[in-house]
């Protein structure tokens, strides 16, 4: 397999996933800021442009990271993140969806039509009026999770799941474009902590 990786949230989230598996993947670098996902030759790869991108080793193609990170838990051995049982996996899929729906995507779009406008105006339909709104969204529904996450270790209780890795991949890029995570936020700030203490989190 190969792994086309860049800069952004997009790809930290398949590495950690893979470094929480012990996978690792012989990676090929896509020059994110130069556009190269936007050209020709990466587009026959991956015609949606985005990253990251994972090449099988049938010469097939994967994008979409819940699809790739699915995919390397069910064909690597050891314990699946994604969960043992049926249920266990409905439960990891339910949140790790929640995750992005709710939090990941109006992050990143509160990002793309505000401070990051310049990079993307060119690149996608951009709505600049919609940027602290979606930032709004994006912090509201953080509150909401903060709530449900009182005794817990993990968004599924006591196991790590993509849910996980997924918002904590975008948090610390949140941090880093002028979301942080409200203080208040107790819950999450612990369990930000400990994600961040993981060894998968320098991946």
């Amino acid at each position: 397999m190969k792994f086309y990786n860049s800069i952004g949230p997009n790809p930290q989230v398949v590495r950690t996933f893979a470094a929480e598996r012990g996978i690792t993947l012989d990676t090929i670098e896509v020059d994110l800021m130069a556009g190269e996902n936007r050209q020709g030759p990466y587009l026959e790869k991956n015609p949606s442009g985005g990253l990251p991108c994972l090449e099988l080793d049938d010469g097939s193609y994967l994008s979409e990271i819940t699809a790739i990170c699915e995919y390397l838990d069910e064909v690597s051995p050891g314990d699946p993140l994604m969960g043992s049982t049926p249920e266990q996996r409905a439960e990891a899929r339910m949140w790790t969806r929640r995750v992005d729906l709710y939090i990941c995507e109006p992050m990143t779009n509160g990002f793309r039509y505000g401070e990051g406008l310049a990079m993307f105006k060119d690149r996608m339909t951009t709505l600049p009026e919609a940027a602290e709104g979606l930032k709004r969204v994006a912090s509201e529904r953080l509150t909401w999770l903060n709530g449900l996450m009182e005794g817990k270790q993990y968004i599924c209780g006591d196991r790590l799941t993509l849910a996980d890795i997924l918002l904590s991949c975008f948090l610390r890029f949140a941090k880093t474009v002028g979301q942080p995570l409200d203080e208040s936020n107790a819950n999450l700030v612990a369990w930000a902590e400990r994600m961040d203490g993981r060894e998968s989190a320098k991946a």
